[in-house]
């Protein structure tokens, strides 16, 4: 009697898990971001795009493959040439993604790895057929118009694959050994020419104030030596008192200056001459 239970335990038991097994198989999961193409043995691709969550499918049947459909960056190297037959290298960063509509006939026509057969062969195409209008100056002074122009031709060409572009940007660019070096080379000779620019306008403004300070020292003179035969010795007297009022105005500003009266004569009635007395540390010194 209890083999009878254990045996009737253990078909159950069996029957449970192939059950178990074959509800598993006719289940599958399409996570967030992601849509589902279904491969049937006897009808092939479905055209039918299976959205987010749990379905179903007939087990050994059906197969479903899953395509991320969220946006993926991808870097694409690119060795050209320029208008002016500069080698150019350029980076392009794409941020790339499939129309979820179109999956089947990405699925038939390219495959799972569509980014793969795709991206590099059309961002080569059009980066050498953009960077091929512009000259190696106009590379980097328009390099905004190069993005555009750039942009708005690989998305026309990949909406053609069934790929949507969200952002297209150029990340990189460089050009060759030999024109880096005529470049450097330029700008030295540009800056050498104007330091000889500059070396030549300050000796031109060190001439011309020359030639005014002489043109001033002779126009004074000139006129000291009208001055003196119109006036005689008077202006000479004059020059004289100037100068030794502004020797008595620097003297009286000293702290080591004393002013003495020179003595009186007989009949004199005022000082004509005045002593000055220099009080240094340890001795002095007396001008009259």
């Amino acid at each position: 009697m209890a083999a009878k239970v254990f045996e009737s335990i253990g078909k159950f038991g069996l029957a449970l898990a192939v059950a178990g097994g074959v509800v598993n198989s006719a289940l599958y999961n399409v996570d967030a971001g992601h849509r589902a193409v279904i491969f049937d043995r006897f009808r092939g691709v479905q055209d039918i795009v299976v959205g987010e969550g749990t379905h179903f499918l007939i087990p050994w049947v059906q197969k479903p493959i899953i395509f991320d459909c969220r946006s993926r960056p991808r870097n694409v190297p690119v060795i050209t040439g320029s208008k002016d037959l500069q080698n150019v290298n350029i980076t392009l960063r794409i941020l790339f993604r499939p129309v979820a509509s179109q999956l089947p006939r990405i699925f038939t026509s390219i495959g799972e790895d569509y980014d793969e057969r795709v991206l590099p062969s059309i961002t080569t195409e059009i980066l050498k057929s953009v960077v091929a209008r512009f000259d190696a100056g106009e590379l980097i002074t328009q390099r905004e118009l190069v993005s555009r122009q750039v942009s708005d031709d690989l998305t026309e060409r990949a909406a053609t694959f069934g790929l949507i572009l969200d952002d297209v940007s150029l990340t990189h660019l460089t050009f060759g050994k030999e024109f880096t070096e005529a470049v450097e080379a330029k700008q030295v000779a540009q800056q050498e020419a104007e330091r000889a620019r500059f070396v030549v306008e300050k000796a031109e403004q060190q001439k011309k104030a020359a030639i005014i300070s002489a043109e001033g020292d002779s126009k004074a003179a000139e006129l000291i030596a009208n001055s003196l035969a119109t006036a005689g010795d008077g202006l000479i007297e004059l020059r004289k008192l100037e100068a030794a009022e502004d020797i008595a105005y620097q003297l009286s500003r000293s702290r080591n200056i004393t002013y003495l009266p020179a003595p009186l004569g007989p009949g004199a009635t005022a000082p004509r001459t005045l002593s000055i007395t220099f009080l240094l540390p340890q001795n002095h010194c007396e001008i009259s």
